[in-house]
């Protein structure tokens, strides 16, 4: 496929609109199996139980958000007025002939539009401290620059709400902690949120690197597949034990309590050095907006 500097605007600003009306299909999936665990398992509980409230609130939270997505769809309105900061992960080939430069402004640009034609709220901020005016474009977004074999380009977006971002966090262990170490750390981390990035909730985790690689790693843990496990057996294990140990928290649906919080857990990990293990836990609300643009071919000069 040959591809401009015009096609990018274009795909990418097409997947932003979608991905701030349209949750990928693995992910609904998995929200339409929650309300049906939680409605089975609120049918077993005896009538003076005192979880019933907590699992009730947790359903009819849960049947909220599928009717907010119903709503979304129909009117391709936002499925959440934060439709916050954008993130992009991009990987370009080696061959590449576009510049790093014009990919940027292509970027741009396609967040500039989508944020105009999809009423998307402005929620960024030109100055983090003192004046803190708002840009009224959503510009800058955050870029992450990949390299990749041959002439192609890969473009992972997110749109990435601060009520979850809020609830990031990382820890240095131990060199020598080990597994259990990571699981009770993570496990800490998201019972401190509790309900503030708005459960259920999906769990990026990176380990390894340095204190600010392993954040990047755990973002680009939430790119992965809702359900999808670690290519890996050990570290699939304890993606498993880690969303048990948070479903136990019984944080639940929008923090009221229930069976249920975590819709998914993945980890990315890399070689650290020998006295660390950096962890970094990214959270991201039941609106986990994502999308893939790819480009293979030759650009159109």
């Amino acid at each position: 496929m040959i591809f401009s500097k015009n096609s990018i605007v274009r795909e990418v600003k097409q997947a932003l609109l979608h991905a701030g009306t349209h949750l990928e299909e693995d992910l609904t999936d998995r929200l339409q199996q929650m309300e049906q665990q939680t409605e089975a398992l609120l049918n077993t509980l005896e009538q003076d139980d005192e979880r019933i409230p907590s699992y009730e609130t947790s359903l009819e939270v849960l049947r909220m958000i599928g009717r907010n997505l119903q709503l979304s769809d129909e009117t391709n309105l936002p499925m959440c007025q934060d439709t916050g900061m954008v993130v992009f992960f991009v990987e370009m080939g080696f061959d590449l002939l576009l510049s790093m430069h014009e990919i940027e402004d292509a970027l741009h640009e396609a967040v500039k539009q989508a944020v105009e034609e999809g009423n998307f709220r402005n929620s960024v901020v030109q100055d983090p401290v003192f004046d803190r005016t708002n840009t009224g474009t959503n510009l800058p977004p955050v870029i992450h620059w990949f390299p990749k074999q041959g002439s192609g380009l890969t473009i992972r977006a997110m749109l990435k709400g601060f009520g979850s971002e809020n609830c990031s966090a990382m820890r240095m262990l131990n060199p020598t902690a080990g597994a259990e170490a990571v699981l009770e750390t993570v496990v800490s981390l998201v019972k401190e949120a509790g309900g503030k990035p708005c459960p259920p909730i999906v769990v990026g985790i990176g380990i390894g690197g340095t204190a600010e690689r392993s954040g990047q790693l755990a973002k680009k843990a939430l790119f992965r597949p809702v359900g999808k496990p670690h290519w890996e057996s050990r570290y699939a294990d304890l993606e498993q034990q880690i969303e048990k140990k948070i479903q136990d928290l019984h944080i639940g649906p929008g923090g009221f309590g229930g069976p249920l919080t975590a819709l998914g857990v993945a980890i990315e990990y890399e070689p650290t050095h020998i006295a660390g293990l950096p962890v970094s836990v990214a959270i991201s609300c039941w609106a986990d907006r994502k999308a893939v643009v790819e480009f293979e071919g030759e650009p159109d000069a």
